[in-house]
């Protein structure tokens, strides 16, 4: 793969075509633009405008939709981070998107900082806050992407329906396609499905998801305070979010006692972390194939012996 830094003839023309769109959609040309490291599906910049202003430009070549239905990455992005910013969650910033293409994104340059004293406890009660801001189903009105993976997001009134049919079910046909899972892990995985009554929580209202919460996705800004990006967004089980920050690590202590301080959770919580956390696993299976089937498995099992 090429270097960010010393881009491909064809991701150097697609510089040139965003450069041309930025300054169409914001009348002002990029006089600097300095490759930032970070993301697997695409290339990010520092860009530097005429105007003066500075940001944070994402670049998607050779990204297509699978279907009409599915918006272009670059979009869902865009709508994504629209979404969260409108829940106003107290203390936790959300990038503001300024213009947008099928195939970039350009958002508000966030200069990054050593997190502020309080900035763990910050995350918490804004994390509480922002799924506190209910949306009105399960799902979203359009279908969107966790990296680069599109997804279903048919909304619905019940989340074992979505959980099952939008989530855990199109995903691991995908993985049987590629081949990436085992019969045997697909056999526990059916049954887990079959099983979510049993299993999962229900009887709480749609929170507004992240969707893809690991550490790397949780950044400071320059205050030293907690700011999301590159969501995955949808109305789900706020359980969702916080077992993926457990799964992958980075996350501190104080931010999970400061979410329940704020919005304690239903009893039996912690038994459903596995169960949870069953679906980052799949989408990395997905993504990166078999090396992450035993964290599937493990998981699955812990799942439904709780």
């Amino acid at each position: 793969m090429p270097r960010a830094d010393r881009p491909s003839p064809r991701r150097g023309t697609h510089r040139l075509t965003v450069d041309a769109a930025l300054e169409a959609a914001l009348g002002s040309a990029p006089i600097d633009s300095q490759p930032v490291e970070g993301g697997d599906i695409g290339e990010s910049a520092r860009v530097v405008l005429d105007d003066g202003r500075t940001l944070f430009v994402k670049r998607y070549p050779g990204v297509p939709s699978p279907s009409p239905d599915v918006p272009p990455i670059a979009v869902a992005e865009a709508r994504g981070l629209a979404w969260l910013a409108e829940a106003h969650a107290e203390g936790l910033r959300i990038p503001r998107p300024v213009a947008h293409g099928d195939d970039w994104l350009a958002l508000e340059w966030i200069e990054s900082a050593r997190p502020a004293r309080d900035h763990d406890e910050r995350l918490g009660r804004g994390l509480a806050a922002l799924h506190a801001a209910a949306p009105d189903a399960f799902g979203f009105p359009t279908p969107n992407w966790i990296a680069r993976l599109s997804w279903p997001n048919t909304q619905c009134e019940n989340w074992l329906d979505f959980y099952g049919q939008q989530r855990l079910a199109p995903l691991a046909r995908r993985a049987r396609d590629t081949r990436t899972l085992s019969n045997e892990v697909g056999r526990a995985l059916d049954r887990l499905i079959e099983d979510l009554p049993r299993l999962a929580a229900s009887d709480e209202p749609p929170a507004r998801l992240h969707g893809d919460l690991w550490s790397g996705n949780a950044i400071c800004d320059e205050r030293g305070g907690p700011c999301l990006i590159d969501p995955a967004v949808y109305g789900g089980h706020r359980e969702i979010d916080l077992a993926m920050m457990r799964l992958f690590g980075g996350f501190g202590p104080r931010v999970f006692a400061a979410y329940e301080e704020a919005w304690p959770l239903a009893p039996g919580a912690e038994a459903r972390i596995p169960l949870y956390q069953v679906l980052p696993l799949l989408v990395h299976v997905c993504l990166f194939g078999s090396s992450y089937l035993a964290g599937l498995a493990r998981a699955i099992d812990e799942a439904t012996d709780a």
